[in-house]
């Protein structure tokens, strides 16, 4: 009989931390599908900071790095330069990477730090309570906006693939979700694409995803998904926001 479905190799054989219905699960697996299929396991080097994703090491079989929280990028790209062969990824959130590492994440793009970042967003602090996020909708509740995120008092929320598409180091800014089977392909089609970036040396390459946080948001998984769709991508419209397709930096 063949075989339709596995999990994926790359993926430890473990259970995780993550509340019912949170969908760091499906990022997980289609990343290291894109290991397993690329056959990279061996040269790969996560770096996982703090957040949800802050026990990440006890998921992917490859080796990894924990950094300080925000710090991921700056690791990455330590790591990089030092092991220049190897394929070097960051596993990070919204509240990690575009608050207290946003400069981090700015310099090593304009520096065209040949890393990859997987970003989550999930519009939320994930980990430590519910509270607003660089990347909360204007009027969501939070901890932190109890009567709702009010942009006169808060600010706006970051666009993190639109600002990083402004710079030059930059090889790929794609915006993807993982709501329903055509967009987990995407993403994993995007991920595969950064991947391919980092091999040809083109430079940096970030893959946001957009994902639901069912226990801070007060949704059950399926309530949450629902969001997902009709609140937060039409705020964060997926897409291709840059690729410097065909360009070799070497």
């Amino acid at each position: 009989m063949a075989v339709v479905f596995e999990r994926p190799k790359s993926l430890v054989d473990v259970s995780t931390h993550y509340c019912p219905g949170c969908t760091h699960g499906i990022i997980h697996r289609i990343l290291c599908e894109v290991i397993d299929e690329m056959g990279i396991e061996g040269d790969t080097i996560g770096v996982c900071p703090v957040g949800c994703s802050v026990m990440a090491y006890d998921y992917f079989g490859c080796d990894m790095i924990e950094a300080p929280h925000g710090r991921a990028p700056a690791v990455a790209t330590g790591v990089k330069r030092a092991n220049p062969d190897k394929f070097v990824f960051t596993y990070q959130g919204d509240g990690d990477l575009a608050a207290i590492g946003t400069a981090e994440t700015v310099h090593s793009a304009t520096r065209g730090e040949n890393i990859v970042i997987i970003f989550v967003n999930n519009g939320t602090y994930g980990m430590t309570g519910g509270q607003m996020a660089p990347t909360t909708l204007p009027g969501q509740v939070t901890q932190t906006t109890p009567y709702g995120r009010d942009p006169k008092i808060q600010g706006y929320p970051v666009r993190v693939c639109e600002m990083l598409s402004t710079l030059d180091g930059t090889a790929l800014a794609q915006r993807v979700s993982v709501d329903s089977v055509p967009h987990i392909r995407e993403a994993k089609k995007a991920i595969r694409k950064a991947f391919e970036n980092q091999k040809e040396k083109k430079g940096f390459s970030i893959v946001e995803v957009l994902s639901t946080c069912p226990t801070n948001w007060g949704l059950s998984p399926t309530e949450a998904i629902e969001r997902l769709r009709n609140e937060v991508m039409p705020y964060y419209p997926l897409g291709v926001y840059k690729d410097k397709e065909g360009e070799n930096n070497d």
